[in-house]
């Protein structure tokens, strides 16, 4: 529980500051969010660790080394999975990558991939009930594009093998896009 708590800590300090995308929402909402999915299915702690600290690498001025050091090669083999390599590729690219990555990975970067990625949509729907079709301006890419992301996320996901946590992406996929 010591390391949950720097993780904690560490993550509140990184993200300091920072919104998630088009809100007023402390950003740190969204990593607390997925360690606590990833908690709540159970998961071994370098996994809720690595949840904490998905976007450290991407969003903040966290070094590979800062994780090492303060959380092993696990939580920062973790982190680094969940992290584009290339941010400077177009978003096709870079979704495109995640995608084909995801069906080879381990299953506890698929864990951690689908909590992140059950998380934003759980936002996107309550959003939705709100803004409607307006919550889509916030993104890079619209409806469509989205679409296809997450869906292709869900198929990637469970190429290798079906979770319990994939089902509640699958549902959640359906519940904001529609079967099909």
């Amino acid at each position: 529980m010591r390391q949950l708590d720097e993780g904690i800590e560490f993550a509140a300090r990184a993200h300091k500051g920072q919104l998630r995308k088009g809100t007023d929402t402390p950003y740190i909402s969204h990593p607390y969010g997925v360690a606590m999915i990833l908690l709540q299915a159970g998961c071994k702690e370098e996994v809720v660790l690595a949840g904490l600290l998905h976007d450290t690498l991407e969003d903040t001025e966290t070094t590979e080394d800062d994780l090492l050091r303060r959380f092993g090669s696990e939580v920062l083999r973790l982190v680094k999975g969940a992290s584009e390599p290339d941010k400077g590729a177009s978003w096709e690219d870079r979704k495109q990558h995640t995608l084909d990555f995801l069906r080879s990975a381990d299953l506890d970067l698929r864990l951690l991939a689908c909590a992140d990625k059950l998380h934003n949509l759980r936002s996107v729907r309550r959003e939705m009930e709100t803004l409607q079709d307006r919550v889509w301006d916030r993104f890079k890419r619209g409806y469509d594009q989205q679409k296809w992301y997450y869906t292709g996320l869900v198929e990637s996901l469970k190429y290798a093998s079906r979770f319990p946590l994939l089902e509640l992406l699958e549902a959640e996929v359906e519940a904001v896009f529609g079967s099909g």
